[in-house]
């Protein structure tokens, strides 16, 4: 490596790697105080709302960090965010960016220092970009995931969370107190949810703004309506029990639809798995029976770049089918 020692900064960089990652699981597992919690999301909700001090001006939060500025400008910053809060990821944007660039940083340097020599100059640093690319790309994968299972969760609970409600409403409690009820008879995460609208209400904050606070958070269509169908009532009037209890029974049968829609595509999904993996298994078969058979594709020169696209073109495959299958309800 042009006079570097290549086992040095090999060891260097996965040590920062592996830094970066302990700092990340310790961030998750860390117990903060409640009530810091509690009065922190109390101020960003009244940024958020633009409450202003006693000489008029809007109040404003502390100077965030050189990072959280930069990813701002890009416009990554409160994307970012939004899907932190709605994977209910402990994390603030600075950390998570920071696992994203040491897992790449992990890739980089083993695609240059191990993958890169195997291939040859022309593909090696590519390899090495790659593989940065790839691994770099996982934590956004994990976060993704993470969010769209926790809102279906929520959906799911939905139902009997309006069950609840509208029972708590026709024996004559009110909405914050009904809401209270949630937290105690409710599992999480709708529970969890339900008991920082609480908490926000407690500290002083409307129950339409905390409820519009947690619909944010949560990125349901079916809470949105919800919170509409509440915020509409407190405005208007009307017997909110009554429309509740209608858009249970329409969030109940969008669910069971949305069963149906699974069970009729699991056929096409399933055969989804079956033909990514297929091609993957054949080969490590072919490998462990005649390894000099396969070897022919993994010889120094641009015959690798075969195996390359032909793992690319079986992910684009995949993705693809379960685009097709993903039918929306």
């Amino acid at each position: 490596m042009n006079g570097i020692n290549a086992p040095l900064v090999f060891g260097f960089l996965v040590g920062l790697a592996v830094l970066i990652g302990f700092i990340a699981v310790w961030r998750i597992v860390e117990k903060r105080d409640p009530t810091e919690d509690r009065l922190q999301r109390y101020a960003e909700s009244q940024a958020r709302a633009g409450i202003e001090d006693e000489e008029g001006r809007p109040q404003r939060r502390e100077t965030r960090p050189w990072m959280a500025r930069l990813l701002a400008g890009f416009g990554l910053g409160p994307r970012i965010a939004q899907a932190l809060a709605r994977a209910d990821v402990p994390l603030t944007v600075a950390e998570f960016v920071l696992i994203m660039l040491g897992a790449g940083l992990v890739g980089l340097v083993i695609g240059l220092f191990r993958v890169g020599p195997a291939l040859g100059p022309p593909i090696g640093p590519l390899a090495g970009l790659a593989l940065a690319v790839v691994l770099g790309a996982l934590p956004l994968l994990y976060l993704q995931v993470k969010k769209a299972r926790r809102q279906r969760m929520i959906t799911e609970q939905l139902p009997d969370v309006l069950t609840l409600l509208v029972g708590s409403l026709r024996s004559g409690q009110g909405l914050s107190q009904a809401i209270g009820m949630l937290v105690d008879e409710v599992p999480p995460p709708a529970g969890d949810e339900f008991a920082r609208v609480n908490r926000a209400m407690e500290l002083g904050m409307s129950v339409q703004q905390a409820l519009w606070d947690m619909a944010e958070r949560v990125g349901s269509d079916d809470l949105d309506l919800v919170v509409t169908a509440i915020t509409v009532q407190y405005e208007m009037g009307g017997n909110l029990a009554e429309t509740l209890d209608t858009i249970a029974d329409t969030v109940r049968d969008r669910i069971n639809l949305l069963r149906e829609v699974r069970v009729l595509t699991s056929q096409q999904r399933y055969t989804g798995y079956v033909l990514a993996l297929l091609p993957l298994v054949t080969g490590i078969l072919i490998f462990v029976v005649n390894p000099e058979y396969m070897g022919g594709l993994f010889e120094p020169g641009l015959v690798r770049v075969l195996p390359a696209a032909a793992i690319l073109m079986q992910v684009v495959g995949y993705l693809v089918m379960q685009r097709i299958v993903d039918i929306e309800v």
